[in-house]
């Protein structure tokens, strides 16, 4: 037995909650580049991830600059054994959860050029 459903109605509020807060963030920052970005269908949840065909550290360069900008939170990074690191941060803004994340490609390659 549920004590309190979550209504559509709420749910919807929420998307458009975050929706606002990602109109309100690409108003504030234009000269950021252009990240992917994500609304979460429950709760007010903002999901914005770094991608292209960038080397990784014009992936980190970007996450970085969305970070310091948006989040001012540390980031926290997990480190996969073929070389690939995933970064993300998260913060709260205006009842909002927003993360911004990046999957960085293994350098080893570069490393290893001559």
């Amino acid at each position: 037995m549920t004590l309190f459903e979550i209504t559509q109605a709420e749910r919807a509020g929420w998307q458009r909650r975050a929706a606002r807060e990602l109109a309100a963030i690409l108003d504030a920052h234009p000269d950021l580049p252009v990240i992917a970005w994500t609304v979460a269908s429950a709760g007010s949840i903002l999901v914005g991830h770094v991608s292209g065909p960038a080397s990784a550290d014009q992936l980190r360069r970007t996450f970085d600059l969305w970070r310091e900008m948006l989040l001012h939170t540390p980031a926290e990074e997990v480190r996969f054994s073929d070389g690939t690191v995933v970064v993300k941060a998260t913060s709260q803004r205006n009842r909002v959860r927003v993360t911004v994340s990046a999957t960085l490609p293994s350098t080893r390659d570069e490393e290893l050029a001559p």
